[in-house]
C-alpha cells in the first residue's frame, strides 16, 4: 500500500487537520470529528435551520469540503467509509443549530440511517427540532431491491446544494426538509469501476479485476458491482448507464436536466470530460435537455478510478437552488451547459505547383509508404522505448505521422523537393511535442537543396528506394542539411541520446560511401545500418538532453525512442 498517510488509524483526524488549516470559512468542534462552518451563531436562538449530512471518510471531498455558506452547516467524519458515531452527529447538532432546527441529509446505508436517526431523536428530546432525510439514488439497484433499500450515492451532493441553497434564504425546517426529499426522490445514479482502492487499515485492495474488466453498479465503499463486464470504449460505458438511469426516471426524463459526472477519486479530468461529452449527446438522444452540468470529484472512494453519472430532472426552482450562490470553495461557479460552438479557423494552405509525374515518382512514393507502413508497425514498440525514458507519446506521434504521410496529395510524389516540403507541411501539422519541429525543420531545409533537381533520363526510376536520377549532389546536400538543422534547433550532439546519434553516423556513413564512388541509393542503404547503430549505441548512453535527461543513469538500458524511429524509417526508406 503507498499512500501519502501517518499513522493509518489517524488519517480521519489528520484529514480534518489539514482541512481546517487550509479554509479559514470552516472549524473543527473540539473532540469531535466534526466540520462546522466558522460563522454560526454563538446564540443558538440566532441560528438559522442547519443543514447537516456526514458518513464514513474517503469520500472527500464529501462530505467536509461542503460545509460553508450556501450548502451545509456541519459535516459529522466517520473512520474511513465507516458510519459515525450517534454521539458525534448529536454533537454536530447541538453545536450547529437552535430552535429553527436541523435538517440532516443521510445516503441511504444501514449504519448511517440507524446513527443519524437515533442522534435526531435524542435532539429532537433536547429541544431541537430535527428532520432526517434519506438519499438513495442508486439506480443500479432497480432490479435487486425496493426504491427504499438502495444505496446513496454521489447524487447526494446535488440535495446539499439544493437544501442549502433553501436554508441560506431563510426558509423554515419544514420547507427546507421538503425540497432536499423532492430532490432526493428524483436523483439518479449509476457507478463504473475500473478498478479497486485500498482502505488505509486494510492495506490490501477491496477487490480484484483483470486488466480488461471492470464492474458496473458499485458503490462508493470500494465494494463489487452489480455485475462485472468487460472493458468498454468510454461511449459504450456511458450508453449502458444512461439505459439504467432512463429506465428508472421514465417520463421525467423529458425536459430540463442536471448532470453530474463524478470521479471516484482515481480518473484524470481528461477521461471525466470524455464522458461528460458522451453523456450530454446521449440524454440529448433520450429527450432530455441538458441545462447544468457538473463533472469533477464530488463524491470519491478514495483512489478508486471510475466514475458515476447522476441525472436530475430541473422541475419546479431547482434550477434556481443550484444556480444560487455558495462560500464553498471547491464548487464550481457555473455548471451551464456548453453550446457546442466550433470557432472557423482557415487554415494556411501551400498549394501544390502543377507538376506532371517523373520517372522518380514511382520511387518516392514507394518509399514513403514502406516508411509509413514500418512506424505503424513499431507503434507499439516506439511507446514502450518512450515510455521507459520519456512521456510515452513517441510511438502515438509516429503513428500519425505515418498517417499524415500517407494521405500526401498525388501529385506531392511528382518532384523532391515538392515531396520534402509536402512532408514537412504535413508532420508539421500531425506531430505534436518535439518530434514535429524537428522533423519539420529537417524536411524543410532539405527540400531548399533540391529547388533544382537535375533528371538524367538516361538512369529510368526503379520501384526501389531513393534513386540516382536525380543529381546525387543534391541528395548529399539535402540529407547534410537536414541532419544539421536537427542538431541547430535541438542542439544536441553524438552522445547526447537523442535522434541525432542515430542520424549523425547515418550522414558519415552515407558521405563516406559517396566518396567512395557509391550511388545515392548505395550510399542510403549504408547509412540505415549505421543509423541502426547508432540507435541501439544509445541503450548505453546517460541523457543529457530532453525529457530523458530528467532520469539521469536511470534511462540507461534500453535505446532512445527517437534514434529508433529514425533507424526504422531509414531502413524502410532503404528498402531493407
Amino acid at each position: 500500500m503507498k499512500k501519502l498517510i501517518n499513522d493509518p488509524r489517524f488519517v480521519v483526524r489528520d484529514l480534518i487537520d489539514g482541512l481546517v488549516a487550509t479554509d479559514p470559512t470552516i472549524a473543527r468542534l473540539d473532540g469531535q470529528a466534526v466540520i462546522l462552518r466558522a460563522d454560526i451563531p454563538e446564540d443558538p436562538a440566532q441560528r438559522p435551520v442547519a443543514l447537516i449530512s456526514g458518513g464514513g471518510s474517503g469520500h472527500e471531498p464529501a462530505h467536509a469540503g461542503y460545509v460553508g455558506k450556501g450548502m451545509l452547516t456541519a459535516a459529522v467524519a466517520g473512520d474511513v467509509f465507516t458510519s459515525p458515531s450517534v454521539d458525534a452527529v448529536l454533537a454536530a447538532v447541538t453545536a450547529s443549530a437552535g430552535p429553527a432546527g436541523a435538517v440532516l441529509i443521510v445516503k441511504n446505508y444501514t449504519g448511517d440511517r440507524l446513527n443519524f436517526s437515533l442522534a435526531a431523536e435524542m435532539a429532537r428530546a433536547g429541544g431541537i427540532p430535527c428532520e432526517v432525510v434519506f438519499v438513495a439514488d442508486d439506480a443500479a439497484l432497480r432490479d435487486l431491491v425496493e426504491p427504499g433499500r438502495r444505496r446513496g450515492i454521489a447524487g447526494t451532493v446535488l440535495v446539499h446544494k439544493i437544501a442549502g441553497a433553501a436554508a441560506e434564504a431563510g426558509r423554515d425546517l419544514a420547507s427546507v426538509a421538503a425540497v432536499a426529499r423532492d430532490a432526493a426522490a428524483d436523483l439518479v445514479s449509476m457507478g463504473v469501476g475500473l478498478g479497486p482502492c485500498t482502505v488505509p487499515t486494510a492495506g490490501t485492495p477491496g477487490f480484484e479485476l483483470g486488466p480488461d474488466e471492470i464492474e458496473f453498479g458499485l458503490g462508493i465503499h470500494g465494494e463489487k458491482g452489480v455485475e462485472r463486464g468487460a472493458l468498454l470504449p468510454a461511449g459504450q460505458i456511458v450508453e449502458r448507464i444512461l439505459d439504467t438511469l432512463a429506465a428508472e426516471l421514465g417520463d421525467r426524463l423529458a425536459g430540463p436536466v442536471a448532470l453530474m459526472v463524478n470521479g471516484l477519486g482515481g480518473t484524470p479530468p481528461m477521461e471525466l470530460a470524455i464522458v461528460a461529452g458522451h453523456a450530454l449527446a446521449g440524454l440529448r438522444r433520450r429527450g432530455a435537455q441538458p441545462e447544468l452540468v457538473y463533472v469533477g470529484n464530488f463524491m470519491t472512494a478514495l483512489e478508486m478510478p471510475g466514475c458515476s453519472l447522476t441525472v436530475l430532472p430541473l422541475r419546479g426552482e431547482r434550477a434556481a437552488l443550484l444556480r444560487a450562490p455558495t462560500g464553498v470553495r471547491i464548487w464550481p461557479a457555473s455548471a451551464e451547459v456548453g453550446t457546442g460552438r466550433v470557432a472557423a479557423y482557415n487554415a494556411p494552405q501551400t498549394p501544390l505547383p502543377a507538376t506532371e509525374p517523373g520517372p522518380l515518382t514511382p520511387a518516392l512514393k514507394a518509399a514513403v509508404v514502406r516508411a509509413a507502413d514500418a512506424l505503424v508497425a513499431a507503434e507499439t514498440y516506439l511507446t514502450d522505448l518512450d515510455s521507459r525514458a520519456g512521456d510515452g507519446d513517441l510511438g502515438a506521434s509516429m503513428f500519425r505521422a505515418a498517417e499524415a504521410m500517407r494521405a500526401l496529395p498525388e501529385g506531392a510524389f511528382n518532384d523532391p523537393q515538392i515531396l520534402l516540403a509536402s512532408l514537412a507541411d504535413a508532420l508539421r501539422r500531425a506531430i505534436a511535442g518535439s518530434s514535429g519541429p524537428f522533423y519539420a525543420t529537417a524536411l524543410m531545409r532539405a527540400a531548399q537543396q533540391l529547388a533544382a533537381p537535375q533528371i538524367d533520363d538516361r538512369q529510368p526510376a526503379e520501384a526501389g528506394a531513393v534513386d540516382d536520377a536525380v543529381d546525387d549532389a543534391a541528395w548529399d546536400r539535402a540529407f547534410a542539411a537536414g541532419v544539421g538543422a536537427v542538431g541547430d534547433i535541438g542542439g544536441a550532439k553524438p552522445g547526447d541520446r537523442t535522434m541525432v546519434d542515430a542520424l549523425a553516423p547515418a550522414l558519415a556513413a552515407w558521405n563516406a560511401a559517396r566518396d567512395g564512388g557509391a550511388t545515392a541509393r548505395a550510399a542510403l542503404v549504408a547509412a540505415a545500418d549505421a543509423a541502426e547503430k547508432g540507435a541501439e549505441a544509445t541503450a548505453g548512453m546517460v541523457p543529457r538532453l530532453g525529457r530523458a535527461s530528467y532520469l539521469g543513469a536511470r534511462a540507461v538500458g534500453a535505446p532512445d525512442g527517437g534514434a529508433a524511429a529514425v533507424a526504422i524509417w531509414l531502413r524502410a526508406l532503404a528498402g531493407k
